[in-house]
């Protein structure tokens, strides 16, 4: 618990610098170490993973604060999310899944002056209360259902072009929902989350914004299981 403590986010007021945090070093890990597929090299970033741990740092330096702008606290979020994550994989590889690891998302590890976070902190507490039920696509906990993780920051100034084109990959992936006409086999996510999303005919309406295949109103829905393994 200390060695993650001293190696994942430590941030150490809520109100540090009003300038946005810059997150220009994620990007670089990112494009360095994750494939367009989202697929992770959690063996070769664990050779180098002091770079992870310097933009780490930085964010630990430059918490949100009320003078930032709802997108650029949601952006700051979605990659402290994700850059954590993938934190805690590193502290724990090889495994073959993060759910090998002992309470991964309830672990407070992510310290902000007197609190201490967890990964469910950040996602049930601070993101989901914003509303926008597209951050469910751009937070990767790290398995193979989830989606695709983004192998570039989010950023303030582009996080809606963002967020539409990940939410647009996602419901469209093959891989993760299957869609036709009248039937439904869709994430388990939207499961998990449905309080986060419309309701009936407007979960539909919803999810054909995005959808490349037009879904009537009366399609059936049914869910498909969850592969947690890995996302390597």
């Amino acid at each position: 618990m200390i060695r993650i403590l001293s190696l994942c986010l430590i941030i150490t007021s809520w109100t540090g610098n009003s300038q946005p945090a810059d997150h220009s070093p994620w990007t670089e890990i990112l494009q360095t170490y994750v494939s367009d597929k989202g697929e992770v090299n959690y063996k070769e970033l664990r050779n180098n993973k002091s770079v992870l741990e310097n933009y780490l740092e930085k964010l630990a330096a430059n918490p949100p604060n009320d003078k930032w702008d709802t997108d650029t606290q949601k952006a700051y979020w979605i990659n402290t999310y994700n850059a954590c994550t993938i934190q805690l994989i590193l502290e724990n590889y090889p495994i073959k899944s993060i759910k090998n690891i002992r309470r991964p998302w309830s672990q407070n590890f992510i310290k902000i002056g007197e609190k201490t976070l967890s990964l469910n902190t950040i996602e049930h507490k601070i993101l989901r209360p914003m509303g926008d039920p597209r951050v469910h696509f751009a937070i990767v906990c790290a398995s193979e259902s989830c989606p695709r993780l983004l192998n570039y920051a989010y950023e303030s100034k582009t996080l809606q072009q963002q967020l539409e084109k990940v939410t647009k990959q996602f419901i469209n992936d093959s891989s993760k929902n299957s869609i036709n006409r009248s039937q439904l086999k869709i994430s388990r996510i939207f499961k998990w989350f449905e309080s986060d999303f419309p309701k009936k005919e407007a979960f539909i309406t919803f999810l054909n914004i995005y959808s490349n295949i037009k879904i009537s109103a009366e399609a059936e829905i049914d869910y498909l299981n969850y592969s947690w393994k890995l996302n390597e």
